[in-house]
């Protein structure tokens, strides 16, 4: 059973209707999926998502658009865990914790969005997909695509590290690299979807990536016994999780499932690359697109993002903040985590690390507040440092040098 009622302009609140193929609204802007609360609220409760049998974010059907059991693409998702940040946090804060999104199939939360596009798209009788990406959407796109028997294109900037590159190809897809950013990939997607008649599953160019985004909020309050941390630090490329769980707060207070305030909302971007950050600190609407972008941090590698706007208003109206960091301090965190701590961030996930220092000594935040820091991806998808030390079995061991 689905309860959804219609789809809204996210600009203008124009409705459309469901259960018809969707991509941006009427006047060109994101759709989101409206549902009939009461409706939910009078079949499901807490109780009764908690009991669910499906696993993973799956479990929140109700709250998601696909209407049929047998359109509902899984790969065995699970519910990601929250971890403290036990040691590298240091000895003062004492709610740190980490998301770890990279526990999903294909290694990244890319999953939760491209497993509800997919399904979407083989309920509305789609059956090519294309996608622009820095690497992780595209292989959740091929390995969902895949698994429900579709064709899935992907185009790359050039850059894009040959391990993302190797697995969408593994999975089946047809993978191009393009000499440019993603935007430029994301501008040739849109002219071959006229041209060619695949369907844009860009961010926010169609409606259900953010529904499936949107469980992570879903799945947070669920796991903080319905009460909401007091800092979210999330890594905003095309900000469509930021805009997601904003969404999922929304719709649980709505249905009177969660207690307390809600989050602040911080957009964690790199300084190579922070048309957001400088957005919000000159008081604009929309960010003006970034020139020249480079990171380390790939996956919000994002010159411009269609939902810029969406991003900027959950931000002011979570009374949060956006802040860049720079390359050198995602590197240290992610080094000082994976030792500390034994997890392996994205360096997109360890950029909200540096990001949350960083605001713990400006006072952007207090040491005894719940904060909730995203890691979006697996670090074994991202190149490390090599091993250079060697042992010759033929040679005499100074056992010394290894104490």
């Amino acid at each position: 059973m689905s309860y959804v009622s219609h789809l809204e302009c996210s600009a203008t609140g124009e409705r459309h209707e469901a259960g018809e193929i969707h991509g941006l609204s009427r006047g060109g802007w994101p759709l989101l999926v409206r549902y009939d609360l009461d409706r939910l609220g009078d079949a499901i409760t807490r109780e009764s998502i908690a009991a669910a049998p499906a696993a993973g974010f799956w479990r929140w059907a109700p709250f998601l658009p696909v209407t049929r059991d047998e359109d509902r693409i899984s790969l065995g998702e699970v519910t990601t865990p929250l971890i403290p940040l036990a040691c590298s946090a240091g000895e003062g804060p004492t709610h740190v914790m980490v998301k770890d999104e990279g526990r999903l199939p294909t290694g990244s939360f890319k999953a939760r969005g491209l497993a509800l596009a997919v399904s979407m798209a083989r309920q509305l009788g789609l059956r090519h997909l294309a996608i622009p990406t820095n690497g992780n959407a595209g292989a959740a796109l091929a390995a969902y695509a895949g698994r429900a028997g579709m064709k899935a294109t992907v185009l790359c900037p050039s850059d894009t590290p040959d391990i993302n590159l190797r697995e969408i190809r593994q999975h089946g897809a047809d993978v191009w690299k393009v000499n440019g950013l993603i935007n430029d990939c994301g501008k040739i997607v849109g002219e071959g979807a006229r041209a060619t008649g695949w369907f844009d599953v860009s961010t926010l160019k169609e409606p259900y990536r953010i529904e499936g985004k949107k469980t992570m909020g879903l799945e947070l309050a669920w796991q903080m016994n319905w009460s909401l941390p007091d800092v979210i630090f999330y890594p905003t490329g095309g900000g469509t999780g930021l805009i997601g769980m904003w969404k999922a707060f929304h719709e649980l207070r709505q249905l009177g499932w969660i207690t307390g305030g809600l989050p602040r909302m911080v957009a964690v971007q790199a300084a190579g690359c922070a048309p957001i950050v400088h957005a919000f600190e000159a008081g604009s609407t929309h960010a003006a697109p970034w020139q020249d972008a480079h990171t380390v941090a790939a996956g919000i590698r994002v010159p411009a993002a269609i939902g810029d706007f969406l991003i900027l208003d959950a931000v002011r109206a979570s009374g949060g903040f956006a802040m860049a960091v720079d390359d050198e301090s995602i590197l240290r965190e992610r080094d000082r985590v994976a030792v500390e701590d034994g997890l392996l961030l994205a360096p997109e996930g360890a950029a909200t690390v540096a990001a949350w220092r960083q605001a713990l000594e400006n006072g952007l935040v207090g040491d005894d507040e719940r904060v909730v820091l995203f890691n979006c991806a697996s670090g074994l998808k991202y190149p490390m440092a090599p091993v250079v030390q060697e042992l010759d079995i033929n040679r005499e061991i100074d056992f010394t040098s290894l104490a």
